[in-house]
């Protein structure tokens, strides 16, 4: 019999695991994990760097990251935020660094850094870990749980279910048995795939300030936007995906998107720019010569559509050839058929209704005993280490609720 049968070795089972034991010296926990790998989230996060929090430590603009569970979170931050995980790392001997994009990582650049420091710290507090154990039900018993896994039983006062973001509905039936009402589960954060390949051979061009747009919509993402060979990716385009996730699969992931190149550059001012780079600049070579600090190749593929010719000089530019090149600069239309998604890093929107969990506990508001953590909630953040700030934040709290502290 365990005190604590935490299910899922990921980070907010790990957190919530080694929160209650801390506050709670000698309790006997388990852990038990589907895979054969613990943290395996962590270990890729960030190319393998590990993206732990980001560098915002404010509660209420911290939760406005999030397209799922912005409110609740936004009072879950008060009690522990990126500061706290910082100051907690901190404490095991781990610093953070922040970069320029607000993105903290390990200062090794490594992500088994953190994987190293959970297990360590799962060691001293003698916390059992099983691995390739998948839990296919959970019974309350009148004072304990009985957990069915494919190996066998086990039981535990209490029972924190932080197995992460399934991708199909019937993976959470044994969450759905004990009452809980399940949103459907349906991708987040993920790339745009343009059947068309417009841009294939210009793949790893990476534009750092563009807008991206759905057309229809008020959905409309700023930032850095890289080329794939595939389509279009970098932070512009998974963040809008998680914003759009839901519209998006509605529409079966077929839409069309405008990139703006020039960021937030209006049409009037791009064209007085255009007639100002002609009148002092008569006599350079419009595709030899770069604007607006895009890559070269980009700019000659603009020019091409444009139908402007490789020796064409800016002073004999028609006008109706600097109307194409606007709009290929501002309003850039892609039609996008599918999605590309990280199968390591997947985010899911959709999960365990948060009406029926307690937050100030995370406990279930319909089985007395039953805690919930992390992904499996019905809880997503935008990419750059949100998505683990909400699951260190839900699994401190179900923690420190479980050592009853």
């Amino acid at each position: 019999m365990y005190d604590l049968v935490v299910v899922g070795g990921g980070a907010a089972g790990f957190f919530t695991a080694l929160t209650a034991a801390e506050r709670k010296p000698g309790i006997r926990i388990l852990i038990l994990e589907k895979n054969s790998k613990l943290l395996s989230k962590v270990k890729v996060s960030g190319g393998g760097r590990c993206n732990v929090t980001h560098h915002l430590y404010e509660p209420t603009p911290f939760s406005k990251h999030y397209p799922r569970g912005q409110k609740e979170l936004k009072q879950l931050f008060r009690r522990f935020q990126a500061q706290d995980m910082v100051a907690w790392l901190r404490a095991k001997g781990v610093d953070l660094k922040a970069e320029e994009d607000g993105r903290m990582f390990p200062i090794t650049d490594n992500s088994q850094t953190i994987i190293d420091c959970f297990l360590a710290q799962a060691r001293h507090h003698q916390i059992k870990i099983l691995t390739q154990v998948e839990v296919a039900g959970i019974t309350p018993e009148q004072k304990f749980f009985l957990i069915q896994s494919t190996t066998g039983n086990f039981q535990g006062k209490k029972v924190t279910v932080a197995a992460g973001g399934y991708n199909s509905l019937p993976a959470y039936q044994w969450i759905a048995r004990l009452g809980h009402p399940v949103v459907p589960p349906i991708p987040s954060l993920f790339t745009f795939n343009e059947p068309h390949k417009k841009l294939k051979d210009l793949m790893g061009i990476a534009v750092q300030d563009a807008e991206v747009r759905i057309a229809g919509t008020k959905f409309s993402e700023r930032g850095a936007l890289l080329i794939t060979h595939w389509g279009l990716s970098g932070p512009a385009v998974i963040k809008l995906s998680a914003w759009a996730a839901e519209y998006l699969h509605e529409k079966k992931y077929s839409f069309t998107a405008f990139v703006n190149w020039l960021g937030i550059t209006s049409e009037d001012d791009l064209r007085t720019m255009l007639l100002k780079t002609k009148a002092g600049n008569g006599k350079k070579l419009i595709r030899r010569n770069p604007l607006f600090n895009l890559p070269a190749r980009l700019w000659v593929r603009f020019c091409e559509w444009a139908e402007i010719p490789d020796e064409k000089i800016w002073a004999e530019l028609p006008q109706k050839n600097i109307n194409k090149l606007i709009e290929f600069l501002i309003r850039c239309q892609f039609d996008i058929r599918g999605k590309t998604t990280f199968k390591e890093e997947f985010v899911t929107c959709g999960g365990v209704d948060l009406n029926s969990i307690n937050l100030e506990t995370m406990e279930s508001r319909l089985v007395p005993g039953l805690y919930f953590a992390g992904e499996v909630l019905n809880i997503d953040g935008e990419t750059g280490g949100f998505n683990f700030q909400s699951a260190w934040t839900t699994a401190f709290i179900a923690g420190k609720a479980i050592a009853g502290s």
